[in-house]
C-alpha cells in the first residue's frame, strides 16, 4: 500500500521544485574592448617601451606579446656567418655551456618588455611573472576587472612585489597605468631559458618587422 504524503513532506518536496525553478543569476565575462594586438600596442607606448610590439605568441607556453628590437649588428654578423635564429632549446642550452660560451652567437634581439593582455588578473599575473625574473613585463585588463577587492586585496600586492605594471583598459579601448613597474630589483642573469626566448623573439622579428636594409646587405 502506497504511502501518504504527510504535509510536512509535501512542504519540503514544493520548496525543493520552487528553488531549482529559479533561474540563476548570469554575470557575464568580462569582454577585452579592443584586440590583444591592439591594447599592446597602446600599452607599449604608455608604458615608454618604444620597440616593436611583435602580434601575440606562445612563449614557455603562456600567450604573450613582445616588445623588442633588432640588434642589427648582431643581425648582420649572424648572416655573414649563417646563423639563423636558432629554435631547437636542446642546442641553444648548450650556448651557455662554459666550454662553448665562446663560440656562441650574441643575442640579436633587444627585448624591452614583455605584455600579458587577459580578462582576468590571475590569468595574467600567471603568464607575465615568469619572464618578469628576466626584464620588464606588465599585464593589461578590463577596467572592470579591477573593480573588485579581489584585485585590490590579491592582485596589486602580487604584482608589486613581483614588479609587474598593470594598466587598464576603459569600454573605449582607452589605456591607463593602474600601477607602475618596479624596476629596483634582483633579474636573472642569462640562462638557457632567456637565450632560448630571445631566439624565437629574434624569428618573430624576422617574420614581422621591416629589417635595416644595411643590415641584409653586410
Amino acid at each position: 500500500m502506497a504511502a501518504t504524503p504527510t504535509p510536512q513532506n509535501t512542504a519540503v518536496t514544493d520548496a525543493a521544485k520552487s528553488s531549482r525553478s529559479l533561474p540563476s543569476r548570469v554575470v557575464p565575462p568580462v569582454e577585452l574592448p579592443a584586440s590583444v594586438e591592439t591594447l599592446a600596442r597602446e600599452a607599449a607606448a604608455l608604458l615608454g617601451w618604444h620597440g616593436q610590439v611583435l602580434p601575440e605568441m606562445t612563449l614557455l607556453g603562456r600567450k604573450v606579446c613582445v616588445v623588442a628590437k633588432l640588434r642589427t649588428e648582431v643581425h648582420a654578423e649572424r648572416i655573414a656567418v649563417g646563423m639563423p635564429p636558432i629554435a631547437d632549446r636542446a642546442t641553444v642550452d648548450t650556448w651557455t655551456w662554459p666550454e662553448l660560451a665562446a663560440t656562441a652567437p650574441a643575442p640579436a634581439a633587444e627585448i624591452l618588455g614583455v605584455i600579458v593582455v587577459a580578462r582576468h588578473w590571475r590569468t595574467a599575473m600567471a603568464s607575465a611573472v615568469p619572464f618578469a625574473r628576466y626584464g620588464e613585463a606588465a599585464m593589461v585588463l578590463p577596467s572592470p576587472a579591477i573593480m573588485t577587492e579581489d584585485y585590490v586585496a590579491n592582485c596589486l600586492p602580487r604584482a608589486r612585489a613581483y614588479g609587474l605594471a598593470v594598466v587598464t583598459a576603459d569600454p573605449e579601448a582607452m589605456v591607463d597605468v593602474d600601477l607602475e613597474g618596479r624596476t629596483e630589483r634582483i633579474l636573472l642573469d642569462e640562462d638557457p631559458v632567456s637565450r632560448w626566448v630571445n631566439e624565437m623573439v629574434y624569428e618573430e622579428l624576422l617574420a614581422t618587422a621591416e629589417v635595416p636594409a644595411e643590415a641584409e646587405a653586410e
